[in-house]
């Protein structure tokens, strides 16, 4: 006997949410920001931890590799929620030691990076104006006080971010264009530079291509 098809409609497949895993030098810059673009730029479909101040870039990618070699290990007993997340360390060049291992650590153990060169301050200028001087750390933070309004580089190197968001993907721009230079002027590339734009880029197109997935 044959059997009878059902004539009720399926419910819809949501895909799960993308989770993404920022362990972060700073205490305030950067989880302002991405704090930021968490509550400006995405939807409910894409999920921000921040980890800050997790130390210097050595332990950072200590850290954000102990998670993710853990999160592998797990995927096996849990749902799909975490098939597409990414665990990421984002620290800066600096004065730090030991940062070429901490690049190679976060490549091995499959850990994505938004390293700056001197520091991320490099990434939040781009938000105003290409930027290309080899300046130190200080020197760039004082640049961007200058722009800021509301950033102090002696307080607590925080500003409203919410105003950065509608020049975000004309930073992305930029930090490419910028990485591109310092390339072809040698390798390993000099300062300044950043790969944060790399970071911004897969949280935006991640909310992007979830909205499209859960879309009726």
């Amino acid at each position: 006997m044959r059997a009878r098809r059902s004539l009720r409609r399926a419910a819809p497949t949501r895909a799960p949410k993308r989770k993404f895993i920022i362990y972060s030098e700073g205490k305030n810059t950067e989880p302002h920001y991405f704090q930021a673009i968490g509550y400006e730029l995405l939807g409910a479909l894409v999920d921000i931890e921040i980890i800050d101040a997790a130390g210097v870039p050595k332990t950072i990618a200590d850290k954000a590799c102990k998670r993710a070699s853990s999160m592998r290990r797990s995927r096996g007993r849990t749902s799909s929620f975490e098939e597409g997340d990414q665990v990421w360390a984002v620290f800066d060049r600096d004065e730090h030691p030991q940062v070429s291992e901490a690049l190679e650590l976060c490549r091995a153990g499959n850990v994505k990076t938004g390293f700056s060169d001197p520091c991320f301050e490099v990434w939040l200028l781009l938000h105003f104006d290409d930027f290309d001087r080899p300046d130190d750390r200080h020197q760039v933070q004082a640049q961007l006080a200058k722009v800021c309004e509301g950033y102090d580089p002696k307080g607590k190197k925080s500003a409203d971010f919410s105003k950065f968001m509608p020049n975000v993907t004309r930073a992305e721009e930029r930090a490419e264009q910028q990485l591109t230079r310092r390339e072809r002027e040698g390798h390993p590339p000099s300062r300044p530079f950043t790969t944060v734009f790399k970071l911004t880029k897969e949280l935006r197109e991640a909310n992007l291509a979830y909205k499209g997935k859960n879309a009726d």
